[in-house]
């Protein structure tokens, strides 16, 4: 027994929409005696009658009434699916796990996050602020998506992508003597009570580096795991700092002075993505945002510039 297809069933939707079988036939961009013809097999294959012929046109028959209400039903389901296929195929839905070093995480990344959800409306995200370490980790174990760390990074395996390095900065408290110049270096830090991140950690290797190289002695009386305590305590009075710009800009309104350091130290970080399995287009998509984000990121923006 021969069986309805799916161009008959859609010559009979045409019709019912258009009410015409011309208009039908321009619809589906096939002939007219070609929507007749399937029209007549439908109607064969069902043993009923569709519609009637008044005067230059078709009206539905009540049985045609009926089976539209079921057809409809099925064209709005499959019309969801492609609505949903060109969502995904456009990257705007689905979902998204980032993980990202606190120095992006306490403020520019998730803005940066914000825009881009916003051109997405129906994009699902977990965003995770962790240290490098635990970001390479997460990753490694398929927890994420994508993730932002320090380099070096500790797992070579890992898939990565080299971003843009904005310089680090010099971070004074409110006040400080050191305010009124437009450029620090070294040894303009002699004898300061200084505010270092942990040792060990690659940010305070290049630091210490710095210094040892031009012979600045330092008073180095505080250390701490994080840049958002570094500048906390800055901005107390305790101490100076040589930090990342983006935790720097933070806090340039919260009792801290930011000025320019030189010789410049990069503040170097990659996007990682899982190793088991191809990078999402959408952590790609959001990846290439960042860069180019960063490639506008001035390394002291006004707006962090304390007068």
């Amino acid at each position: 027994m021969a069986r309805i297809n799916s161009r008959q069933v859609e010559a009979f939707r045409a019709t019912m929409l258009t009410g015409s079988v011309t208009e039908a036939a321009a619809l589906m961009k096939v002939t007219q005696p070609a929507v007749s013809r399937l029209l007549r097999d439908l109607q064969a294959l069902l043993k009923m009658e569709l519609f009637e012929r008044r005067g230059t046109g078709l009206v539905p028959t009540a049985a045609a009434m009926a089976l539209y209400t079921e057809v409809e039903r099925s064209f709005v389901g499959l019309e969801r699916i492609a609505a949903a296929a060109e969502e995904i195929r456009s990257r705007r839905t689905g979902s998204l796990r980032i993980a990202a070093l606190p120095a992006l995480s306490n403020g520019y990344l998730p803005r940066l996050t914000g825009h881009f959800l916003k051109e997405r409306p129906n994009l699902n995200l977990a965003f995770f602020g962790v240290i490098s370490p635990i970001v390479v980790d997460w990753v490694l174990n398929n927890q994420c998506d994508v993730g932002f760390a320090e380099v070096p990074i500790a797992h070579s395996g890992l898939p990565s992508q080299r971003l843009p390095a904005p310089a680090r900065v010099a971070v004074l408290p409110t006040g400080h003597r050191l305010a009124d110049k437009e450029v620090l270096e070294p040894r303009d830090f002699e004898g300061e009570t200084f505010i270092s991140l942990s040792a060990g950690s690659s940010s305070r290797h290049l630091v210490d580096q710095v210094f040892h190289r031009h012979d600045v002695r330092r008073v180095l009386r505080v250390e701490t795991t994080l840049s958002e305590i570094m500048c906390g305590m800055v901005s107390s009075g305790v101490g100076v700092a040589i930090c990342d710009p983006f935790t720097a800009q933070e806090f340039s309104t919260r009792g801290v002075v930011v000025r320019r350091f030189l010789p410049r130290i990069d503040f170097e970080f990659s996007a990682v993505f899982p190793a088991q399995r191809s990078a999402s287009p959408m952590a790609l998509d959001f990846v290439e945002t960042v860069r180019k984000a960063l490639a506008e990121f001035d390394d002291l923006p006004e707006a962090a510039i304390t007068r």
